[in-house]
């Protein structure tokens, strides 16, 4: 049964592959998940409400630096409704996030090391009762040195922080140079030196964090969790847990704003687990506004040093940039945050020869993580604001010496990053343009200015966290009779639209629409592993993914057209629901009809990409 009603009157534009324009994406439309958002529909964690469901609270440490001697929880046990109290030690087993920074306990064993670790859980029936229970718990505390801030670090080397590290309260060493640079500094004709320092921030996303676990009929573990990484809370809850991966379950829950603070693992969510497995009933935690703050995992407070050599005209000839880097109580991310605070100055300014020495130092504050930019906006503030100190001595305008000093499209940098087609240039003089910089720059009433700075960030990572030649996103795609397709994937919906994304991808090669996609993401179970909505990287990996997914099954769906309309399959077009000739459109069958065919000659279909 060939469709051979309303042919489109203009043909439909395919994806590219033909030379034609894209149908779906760039073209203004409702997100998928819309809907949902604003009329109150979206499940959040802490919308998710289970029969028997109990509640957990976390007892935390008031001092920043102290050791546990002993925990008494016999009153708090006692208090009517409290089902459980956790101490570390029924959480011994350390984890985190990097393989060389295993350093975090669900509950702090033998000490606290920030304001706001904690220390015990206690599960009851409500959460007030649970909350109550707390005072209940008594912790003699044998308090110990607080270091504050990383010079005091640098010169304490004890009482260590942690019994691992560079040496000392030292976490990370990181020296890297490219090229001379001291041939550079004998180049230039001017020397600039320049100390800058970045007090760092939080993410504040509006939902704070949350978790509910429950144990299974069959004995396995399911947690929702609003989290960034559902791959690595899976990790870390099979370590510390000690359960086989497979009998664990993580669905990552849409996030109210992530902005890398949900990126870690993190011990509320290793507590209900363990909880829930306990007590055969379902956990849940709902952090308070506070206590988000002691998860932290913000921007690192930073000290910079810049040495940058300068040529009469304005070009770089050599640069050398130190970091002092504040990481709080725990690894975290730490190392990466350690290489990324120096990889990226060469990426917009061309600079031949730069040398990098940073050093990030444990504290007894929250710890500090991934925050939009990764550790990357704290050296770029520093840079540009020298830049406009050079822009200032060598008497240049500053949108005019950025554009003299640009790295070039299409090359590679002085520490071997590989540039694409950057058009900074172009964005600079339309700024410069669109803003009547140069009727505004050194023209404003006292007290009123303007400023321009550039910035650059990596798409994707690099290499996974855990080093493997396997891929860093997977997508599945299953093709139903009825015409509609269902994207499985690992990647989380943190509300920067990744989930509209996949769909806009698949919809564009099969012709198809967006709202003919149903999307199951985020869960370990159903959906192949995807490394986390962090790094930009989710539309180029999981999006690339699900570009080679739909390829391949419009392969499967052209080869079984083609037998039926007796075409070449390289002459068919997929627009409109429907997959025709593009030499005569009015031949052409439905797209639900195209499945059917393919299903017909090849069996079930169902089709896979990946990202590596």
């Amino acid at each position: 049964m060939s469709d051979q009603k309303d042919p489109p009157k203009k043909l439909a534009q395919d994806s590219g592959a033909n030379g034609e324009a894209l149908r779906v994406i760039g073209v203004p439309r409702r997100r998928v998940d819309a809907r949902a958002k604003v009329t109150g529909q979206t499940r959040f964690a802490d919308d998710i409400f289970l029969p028997r469901m109990a509640h957990c609270k976390l007892l935390r440490s008031l001092h920043p630096h102290a050791r546990i001697r002993k925990i008494d929880a016999s009153r708090a046990l006692a208090h009517p409704g409290v089902y459980l109290v956790l101490t570390g030690k029924d959480l011994p087993i350390q984890y985190g996030i990097l393989p060389v920074s295993q350093d975090e306990q669900a509950l702090c064993l033998d000490r606290a090391r920030h304001v706001g670790d904690p220390v015990a859980a206690v599960v009851a029936r409500e959460e007030l009762t649970a909350f109550e229970a707390l005072d209940l718990i008594d912790v003699d505390y044998e308090i110990l040195a607080t270091i504050s801030d990383p010079e005091e670090a640098l010169v304490t080397p004890e009482p260590r922080i942690h019994e691992y590290g560079e040496e000392g309260n030292i976490h990370k060493l990181v020296a890297l140079e490219f090229g001379n640079v001291e041939e550079g500094f004998a180049e230039a004709d001017e020397i600039f030196e320049d100390t800058f320092f970045y007090q760092g921030n939080t993410h504040l996303p509006i939902e704070q964090h949350a978790a509910v676990a429950i144990k299974d009929p069959d004995g396995k573990l399911t947690i929702w969790s609003s989290t960034q990484t559902p791959h690595y809370v899976h990790r870390a809850l099979a370590k510390v847990l000690e359960m086989p991966a497979a009998h664990i379950r993580v669905i990552a829950t849409p996030n109210g704003g992530g902005f890398g603070g949900k990126s870690d693992p993190f011990n509320h969510e290793i507590v209900v687990a363990k909880a829930a497995l306990l007590l055969d009933r379902p956990v849940k935690i709902c952090l308070t506004r506070e206590e988000v703050f002691y998860c932290h995992r913000g921007r690192h407070p930073v000290l910079m040093k810049f040495k940058t050599g300068v040529k009469k005209d304005g070009r770089i000839t050599g640069m050398h940039l130190q970091t002092l880097i504040d990481g709080g109580a725990y690894g975290s991310y730490g190392v990466a945050s350690t290489y990324y605070a120096g990889a990226l100055q060469t990426t917009t300014y061309h600079i031949p020869r730069y040398r990098y020495e940073g050093c990030r130092t444990f504290t007894n504050k929250p710890p500090c993580g991934p925050k939009r930019g990764h550790g990357t906006p704290q050296p770029r503030f520093g840079q540009e604001v020298q830049l406009d100190k050079i822009a200032e001595k060598i008497q240049i305008d500053p949108a005019e010496l950025r554009l003299r000093i640009l790295e070039s499209p299409n090359t590679v940098t002085a520490n071997f990053l590989r540039l694409g087609t950057v058009n900074l240039a172009e964005c600079i003089q339309r700024v410069v343009k669109v803003s009547d910089w140069k009727e505004k720059f050194r023209k404003l009433p006292d007290g009123r200015g303007v400023g321009l700075a550039c910035s650059a960030y990596l798409t994707g990572a690099g290499l996974p966290i855990y080093w493997n030649k396997m891929p860093h996103s997977g997508v599945q795609l299953k093709f139903d009779r009825g015409g509609g397709v269902a994207i499985f994937c690992g990647a989380t919906e943190i509300g920067q639209g990744s989930d509209d994304v996949l769909a806009a991808i698949v919809a564009e090669v099969l012709g198809i629409e967006p709202f003919d996609v149903r999307l199951f993401t985020g869960d370990t179970d159903l959906g192949p592993v995807d490394l986390g909505s962090y790094s930009s990287r989710v539309t180029l990996m999981a999006g690339n993914a699900a570009l080679q997914a739909a390829e391949r099954g419009k392969a499967l769906l052209a080869e079984a057209v083609a037998l039926k309309l007796e075409v070449p399959k390289e002459r068919l077009r997929f627009a409109g629901k429907r997959v025709f000739d593009f030499a005569a459109p009015e031949k052409g069958v439905s797209f639900a009809e195209a499945i059917c065919l393919a299903e017909a000659r090849f069996g079930t279909i169902g089709t896979v990409g990946s990202y590596t």
